[in-house]
Formats: structure tokens, sequence, C-alpha cells
């Protein structure tokens, strides 16, 4: 087997990855749009599978716009979701709370006074 056969192996198969990726994005495009009827979708997925490199072609071109709208609209929905998460999970405590549990493990001794002071110039900090 030559270099040309393995170079253009390469290339060939690159491209079919290149393909399916691409297929595989529209078809996840295809389900996650909420403005498109099942019927639409179904025949959409018909011709995706009877003509794949036509369909996926012309898909792109009429709804390539929109796609990429909903992918940034679905990002950010995602990220707004995992900051609320995160907000939630960590809960919005105040200066005030931290200072007062801060004195608490002081008062305990768990804490020196050192760790104390910089536990208070923290949460003032933030706060």
């Amino acid at each position: 087997m030559g270099f040309g056969q393995v170079l253009w192996s390469l290339l060939i198969i690159f491209f079919m990855v290149m393909f399916f990726m691409v297929f595989f994005m529209v078809v996840m495009d295809l389900f996650a749009d909420k403005g498109i009827g099942g019927g639409k979708k179904a025949v959409w997925i018909i011709f995706l599978l009877i003509f794949p490199p036509i369909t996926v072609l012309v898909y792109l071109i009429a709804r390539g716009n929109s796609m990429a709208e909903r992918r940034q609209a679905q990002m950010q929905a995602a990220d707004e979701a995992q900051k609320a998460y995160i907000q939630n999970a960590v809960g919005s405590v105040s200066p005030a709370d931290q200072i007062a549990s801060a004195k608490a493990l002081l008062d305990a001794g768990t804490i020196s006074q050192e760790e104390f002071d910089q536990l208070k110039a923290k949460a003032l900090a933030s706060g």
C-alpha cells in the first residue's frame, strides 16, 4: 500500500467523520427545535435517511442561522440553570451571619483570634 493510498484513505475517513458529526448535529437540532411539529420532523428524518448528504446540505442552508441561535439559547439556558443551582446550593449568607459563625467558633475555642480576624475581614470584604 503506497503513500498515496494511505493519504487518500485518511482523507476519506476525515470527511466521513466530518459528515457524521454534521449529520448528528442536524438530527439533534431537529429534535430540539420546538418550533416545528412532529410531521415536519418526520419528513426531515425520512429524507435524512434516504438522501443523507443532500438533505444535510439543504437543512444547513435552510435552517443554519436558526440552528446557531437555538444552540446559543440552549447554552445560555444551561448556564443560567447552573448559576441558579450554584446559588441555591451555596445559599446567600450575609457578612453578619459569617461573622457570627466565626465568633461562635472563637468562643468554642475551635479557632484562634487571628483566624477569627481573618474570617471577619474576609466576610466584610465580600459583603
